[in-house]
């Protein structure tokens, strides 16, 4: 056995799934000693992904020497989705099979549930992580970032950023539509960190939008960015583990 692993609740591990399903086609994981780990650009190079669950996030882990394997995110997806609020998930990689077993075991009742999805063949990249000074570090609760692209969303495809030391104002402006969320520290902000007088910078709503599947398995999201550089969206994973995204900013006439 090269890689086993628990983890301790399936309904968190389902919405995991789920956001890494809307960045690619293929999931390629990398296990270790330390934990399990994603990093993945989205076809179109907008996008990256940065997943990391540390060995102690598990209830069980299991990885005497690294290993890497790919699967469909498709397939992975629609099998984590099977896990209820109940379950736990075992994840057991099978390398002499080509497939990832994943099973779902009732808390209480203790019966299981197996499924098996197919490993893809490919080489996995390991993707630097981009060395970046950005100047503006916002917190806030999930739901409000969830809130504020949704907001955006019903006006057009764009939303800028503008920080200043005292404020974050985002908005959303067309030519039949505009929309305005000025934002400050405990209205509604945790945080607000601004190294510059004003800092801009515009991101497509539907980039962002992805990002929101994550909001049901974090109660924060931080948010770093520059002028014209782009974003990096942090959800913090029960067990001290993470979803990172960098969302590529919108070129500016």
């Amino acid at each position: 056995m090269t890689f086993r692993a628990v983890y301790p609740s399936a309904s968190k591990f389902k919405y995991i799934a789920q956001t890494l399903a809307k960045i690619a086609d293929e999931i390629p994981f990398i296990a270790n000693e330390n934990g399990l780990f994603v990093k993945t650009l989205s076809p179109d190079k907008t996008t990256m992904i940065s997943l990391t669950i540390p060995s102690l996030a598990f209830d069980e882990f299991e990885c005497p020497e690294e290993t890497t394997f790919i699967v469909s995110s498709d397939e992975f997806n629609k099998t984590a989705r099977r896990g209820s609020r109940n379950d736990m998930v075992e994840l057991v990689l099978e390398k002499e099979n080509r497939r990832l077993r994943m099973t779902f075991i009732d808390k209480k009742l203790g019966y299981k549930r197996t499924f098996y999805v197919q490993l893809k063949e490919g080489v996995i990249e390991k993707l630097p992580e981009p060395k970046l000074k950005l100047p503006v570090t916002v917190r806030m609760i999930s739901d409000d970032f969830k809130n504020l692209i949704k907001d955006a969303k019903i006006v057009g495809d764009e939303i800028e950023f503008i920080a200043t030391p005292e404020k974050l104002e985002a908005r959303t402006i067309t030519p039949q539509k505009e929309y305005y969320n000025v934002m400050r520290l405990d209205r509604p902000l945790i945080s607000l960190v601004v190294e510059e007088s004003e800092v801009r910078s515009t991101y497509g709503v539907d980039l962002l939008e992805i990002t929101l599947k994550a909001v049901a398995a974090s109660e924060t999201v931080t948010l770093e960015f520059g002028s014209s550089m782009p974003m990096k969206v942090t959800f913090e994973v029960p067990g001290g583990g993470s979803l990172v995204y960098w969302v590529a900013p919108r070129a500016q006439a």
